[in-house]
């Protein structure tokens, strides 16, 4: 087997593809939906637990699938896990063009956390399996780069759409295109990526593999048990405990700018395209500055980059409702989007660096679980905040302390992970 970007490119371009296409299934779901919840789905003015429950929907189930995915796709195979993801998709354009209320919304987006959980996990693990160790920054923050361009893409491109055809129609036709070219493409010409991790495997057994060897985890099986992992990941090791707690809190930002910023928007008067570049700002900046901070990673660590992360973005969102204009609120959105670029791919990077290619797939299965059950908790948190404070200001201030609060345990926590930089003695 033959590790690298340049000589497996063009399976990396393929699966960069594939987690464009996951991005804009997501995307499509994230402007004109929450901002006409209540005139096109019947979602009463000022409900903000109703508003925020399909979140909560989406992100329970998408950390439930990340946890399967990762620990089948060890037996099955990174690709059947991809497909299965697409076919759990298909039905979603259907359902949302002929929503009758609300509660086929969250239907839709259960079926959505499935397809993220399974697809997104299988395009960042199939890459890992075939890069190499000093390539993993980079590789998570093309892997990012893409998905998250996706999701700007379709937040901006959905916003015209309802414009021109109505919100439905143009859900419909766009979701089916995409969900279509994305299982056609896994279908015939993805490969499967398994052989590579087990041959990293067998090439860990040399000594010679072992001057860079990073920080592993001590006392842990060869081939560890669910139950094992899930210790490992969730309070057994502080490494691991450090990252999955950030990566649960920042993604009470992502159900921030899902469930409220378009909402928060529309009653300020921005019309459809207009929050669509706003949001889409936010997502644009996350995309493209992920290229270089993946890359940045690679050179100077994981860890400062990860801390500063948390509170960049943190601060991104305590500026929005401080101020009020266009001008204002695509600032706020563009500093939150770096913040976001400056963790996201690190995080998962850093817990890569960490986790033994037999059971790598499962460690960040089980991270992806707790970061993506962070929209859950953090859309609960939102429509809490909301409810009582009576005003969706409150939601903001939640996040912004959330964020400011678990960049300081990552921080005290955590460690540097890269092996080059903080090698196993």
């Amino acid at each position: 087997m033959r590790f690298g970007i340049r000589v497996n490119l063009g399976q990396f371009l393929l699966q960069l593809l594939q987690v464009l296409l996951v991005g804009m299934t997501i995307g499509m779901m994230r402007t004109v939906v929450p901002a006409l919840a209540e005139t096109e789905f019947g979602v009463p003015r000022n409900s903000f637990m109703l508003l925020v429950a399909f979140v909560v929907a989406f992100g329970f189930v998408k950390g439930a699938m990340n946890f399967v995915a990762g620990r089948i796709a060890e037996e099955m195979g990174r690709r059947r896990v991809l497909l299965l993801g697409w076919l759990a998709a298909m039905p979603i354009p259907a359902l949302i063009y002929f929503a009758t209320s609300w509660s086929w919304v969250v239907f839709a987006t259960v079926l959505l956390g499935i397809n993220q959980g399974l697809a997104w996990s299988m395009t960042q693990t199939a890459k890992l399996d075939f890069t190499r160790a000093d390539q993993r920054g980079l590789v998570i923050g093309l892997n990012e780069f893409s998905g998250y361009l996706g999701v700007a893409l379709a937040g901006v491109t959905t916003g015209y759409l309802a414009s021109v055809l109505g919100p439905r129609q143009g859900l419909f036709w766009f979701g089916a295109v995409v969900i279509g070219l994305a299982t056609v493409l896994a279908w015939h010409s993805v490969v499967e990526t398994l052989p590579w991790a087990q041959d990293e495997v067998k090439r860990h057994a040399h000594p010679e593999a072992h001057e860079l060897r990073p920080r592993y985890p001590t006392r842990v099986s060869l081939r560890p048990s669910t139950r094992e992992m899930f210790a490992l990941m969730s309070w057994r090791d502080s490494r691991m405990v450090a990252l999955c707690q950030a990566g649960l809190v920042e993604k009470f930002v992502d159900a921030l700018v899902w469930a409220i910023w378009p909402v928060y928007l529309h009653q300020r008067g921005v019309s459809l395209p207009h929050i669509g570049w706003i949001v889409g700002v936010y997502g644009f900046t996350w995309g493209a500055a992920q290229f270089f901070t993946g890359k940045l990673s690679d050179r100077l660590g994981r860890h400062l980059l990860n801390s500063w992360g948390m509170w960049v973005c943190g601060a991104g969102v305590a500026l929005m409702p401080l101020g009020d204009g266009p001008v204002w609120w695509t600032v706020s959105a563009a500093i939150s989007g770096l913040g976001m670029a400056m963790l996201y791919p690190n995080l998962s990077a850093a817990v890569a660096d960490i986790a033994h290619p037999s059971w790598r797939a499962s460690a960040i299965g089980i991270y992806r679980f707790w970061r993506d059950t962070g929209y859950g908790i953090g859309a609960l948190g939102l429509g809490v905040a909301a409810t009582l404070g009576g005003r969706l200001e409150n939601a903001f201030w939640f996040v912004a302390g959330a964020m400011a609060l678990s960049g300081l345990a990552l921080y005290r926590w955590g460690e540097e992970t890269h092996p080059r930089l903080n090698p196993a003695q």
